[in-house]
């Protein structure tokens, strides 16, 4: 996730009102249409015990010569002590005298935000200089997100504690223009024991008693700054690009995970050795990964932040570390442009979390991770609550993650294919270098791709990425007849039907025939509610099957996903059923955290909970069964009826897909389509010990895309999906003419 300005931050509009109930904020209005801020020179100290912040910045402003006045933004918590106009010098002397200007504090309709309304003389510099004195207590620890599955990190505005330092766009730490892109020096105190953190280069560092302090340059005008602080261990080494290009690289961790810095070098090494000769120069002068103390996983220019979990976790998968370093150019160098769409995760998880497998040649991957995308768009996103990806912005659940991240990766994996290799790649470099440091927005990558491929892209972007929805695909009629020839060059025309449910997409589509000793992939395209084609095939089609690698971005029927545990997450109608008979069972956890997670919702939306008697009443949706070795016997009473053969409990393990697993410490996590309910499914945790449960029910509904988990010892031993309901047709043979 790239972390820049606030798209929450307050707008303009907030301003005008807080302005009418001043009579200032007008003219301020007007000031800050135009005026930005160019350079803040920071001086922080920051005192974690006391939650206090105390600073100065020098703020260097670009200002028309009719303003008469400047609207910042600035924390609530934070009090202004002083703004003084910075006299000009010539040759190191000043011309006049500095002069305090006067300033008013405008709270915002946002409770989160106030705003500074900063009174300039009649007459004043192009570029004068602002210097504020201010303090006070920055001081929201971090909260859990309120989801079953975690695609947000904790939730805080900003926090300065001993636990750590946190400092970002949000905590408004210091004064700000909506739309400034800025430089930034800044030195920050600390107590001895500390370590500072920030964007830019390390220019100095000092230790004077008790208080440690360093200084950081950022050059290239950035968004926001973000600063960090606490108790790391250090380690870093230079990285040689075959461009000759240098770059340092760190890591920041607490003691406890120090021995795993090179793993995080390493891995950040090979990174940059594939994505600079995709991306061009790698745009700052470092990356460090450093350890966070709460739940995240931020990009910031020039380093990311990781959760101390994510860190012990060795979280350096191209989904993980890979994807922050692929920020560093796209979000962090290139800019979204926040009120027009958020072009930026959609990219940077079509190079990071699916491209990187392509790079490494594993085909197997590639694949996996397009089906994980349209099974996530098709499970978390219903017709009713679909937008377009233009109107994309941040995600705050796993709807906005699968439109904003999945939906518009596969976008680009389309983009790709429609106008070729050498002209996506060359518009990916073009797009970097010429926007570098400047906002880009989606009506910028459709004039780069168009240039690049020689194409009017207009259509495209209009459908996919203006457009909500996605194509509804299913195969019609198909047929196949012997076509004239000898006996020893027999050939065959298929004719297949391809029908779109809706207002149709235009697209192409892979279809797979099987022939005797032979299968062939080839490409319809279709634009119409129904499209017919015809292929001239050497032996005769058996079987046709629509798509099986996941190529084209298309909705699945909840019927024709293979049966999961996000399926019964996202039912609208579902049921927990209490198969355990010990209260202290760690199952009951899995419980209690549903049903306090869906306090506030009205009861018609609530999880029903029942206990194992009652589970055979359950009219509809999906069902959850959280099993101890106890209820066995029921359970797979239950069970057997929507997932036959595939598994059975027993007292002392399981079977599953014909392998038995034995033993106190094993548990599985398995769903299957409910017989009866289609487009439902039934799960079931059953361990065969509470101890064998108990790590696997507090981090349960993460194991959401398996159709099973085995565990062992709360470990994964091993996952697999079962085939869902493919769209294939056997193929009719029509008399020969």
């Amino acid at each position: 996730m790239s972390v820049g300005k606030s798209v929450v931050q307050s707008s303009l509009i907030v301003l005008l009102f807080a302005g009418v109930a001043t009579g200032q904020g007008v003219a301020a209005l007007s000031a800050l249409d135009r005026t930005t801020i160019l350079n803040h020179v920071l001086a922080v100290e920051l005192n974690p015990t006391f939650h206090e912040l105390v600073a100065r910045d020098q703020v260097e402003l670009e200002i028309p010569s009719q303003a008469t006045s400047v609207a910042f933004t600035l924390a609530p918590t934070l009090h202004v002590e002083s703004i003084v106009l910075r006299a000009p010098s010539i040759q190191g002397q000043q011309v006049r005298p500095d002069k305090a200007l006067s300033f008013t504090r405008e709270r915002s309709l946002q409770l989160s935000t106030q705003h500074i309304v900063v009174t300039l003389p009649t007459e004043h510099e192009a570029r004068p200089s602002l210097v504020w004195n201010y303090r006070g207590v920055i001081n929201d620890p971090p909260k859990e997100p309120r989801h079953l599955r975690f695609v947000t990190p904790s939730e805080t505005a900003g926090h300065i504690g001993p636990e750590g330092v946190y400092l970002s766009s949000e905590s408004q730490w210091y004064p700000d223009i909506e739309g400034s892109l800025s430089a930034y020096r800044v030195t920050a105190q600390v107590p001895q024991d500390w370590t500072v953190v920030t964007q830019g280069r390390k220019q100095d560092e000092a230790t004077s008693g008790e208080r440690a302090s360093s200084t950081w340059v950022v050059q290239d005008r950035s968004e926001a700054l973000t600063l960090v602080a606490n108790k790391f261990v250090t380690k870093s080494r230079e990285w040689k690009g075959h461009n000759g290009q240098r770059v340092e690289l760190a890591t920041y961790f607490f003691p406890d995970n120090a021995d795993l810095a090179d793993e995080y070098l390493d891995a950040t090494s090979k990174y940059l050795d594939a994505y600079v000769p995709m991306l061009g120069d790698y745009p700052f002068e470092k990356f460090a990964v450093v350890e966070n103390f709460f739940a995240s996983g931020l990009g910031m220019p020039s380093f990311t932040l990781l959760g101390s979990g994510s860190i012990k976790r060795h979280y350096v998968q191209p989904y993980a570390l890979g994807h922050e370093i692929v920020h560093s150019w796209i979000g962090n160098s290139v800019f979204n442009q926040a009120d027009r769409g958020n072009w930026v995760e959609g990219l940077t998880t079509y190079l990071a979390n699916y491209y990187w497998h392509e790079l490494v040649h594993d085909a197997r991957q590639t694949r996996e991770q397009r089906r994980l995308m349209m099974q996530g768009y098709s499970v978390y996103v219903t017709p009713e609550q679909d937008y377009p990806v233009a109107q994309f912005l941040r995600k705050s659940d796993e709807k906005d993650n699968a439109i904003g991240y999945q939906k518009a990766a596969l976008v680009f994996h389309l983009l790709r294919r429609e106008i070729g290799d050498d002209a996506f790649w060359r518009g990916l470099k073009t797009l970097v270098s010429r926007y570098r440091n400047r906002h880009a927005d989606w009506g910028s990558l459709e004039a780069i791709f168009s240039h690049e491929s020689y194409q009017d892209l207009r259509w495209f972007f209009e459908q996919w990425v203006e457009r909500s929805g996605a194509p509804t695909l299913s195969l019609g009629d198909i047929s196949a007849r012997r076509m004239a020839g000898d006996d020893d060059r027999v050939a065959w025309q298929l004719t297949v039907r391809i029908r779109q449910a809706g207002k149709p997409f235009r697209m192409a589509i892979p279809i797979s025939i099987e022939m005797k000793d032979a299968t062939e992939t080839r490409w319809m395209a279709i634009s119409r509610s129904e499209d017919t084609a015809e292929f001239v095939l050497p032996r005769q089609p058996l079987l046709v099957e629509l798509d099986p690698d996941s190529m084209a971005f298309r909705r699945f029927a909840r019927a024709q996903l293979p049966p999961m545990l996000n399926s019964y997450v996202t039912d609208p109608h579902r049921t927990v059923v209490r198969a355990f008979s010990d209260p202290a069972s760690p199952l009951q956890q899995v419980v209690a955290r549903i049903v306090n997670q869906e306090a506030q919702l009205p009861e018609a939306q609530k999880t029903r909970v029942l206990p194992l008697e009652a589970a055979t009443l359950t009219p509809m949706g999906s069902v959850l069964v959280l099993a101890g070795a106890d209820q066995q016997r029921a359970v797979q009473s239950i069970v057997k009826e929507s997932c036959g053969d595939l598994v059975t409990l027993g007292s002392v393990g399981f079977q599953i897909d014909g392998q038995k697993h034995e033993g106190p410490t094993m548990a599985v996590l398995f769903s299957c389509h409910r017989a009866s309910m289609p487009g439902s499914v039934i799960t079931v945790l059953y361990g065969v010990t509470p101890q064998a449960v108990a790590k696997v029910s507090r981090f349960l509904f993460y194991y959401g895309w398996q159709s099973y988990v085995i565990f062992h010892e709360g470990v994964v031993e091993k996952r697999d999906l079962w085939q869902s309901s493919q769209d294939m047709q056997e193929v009719r043979i029509d008399g020969n003419r």
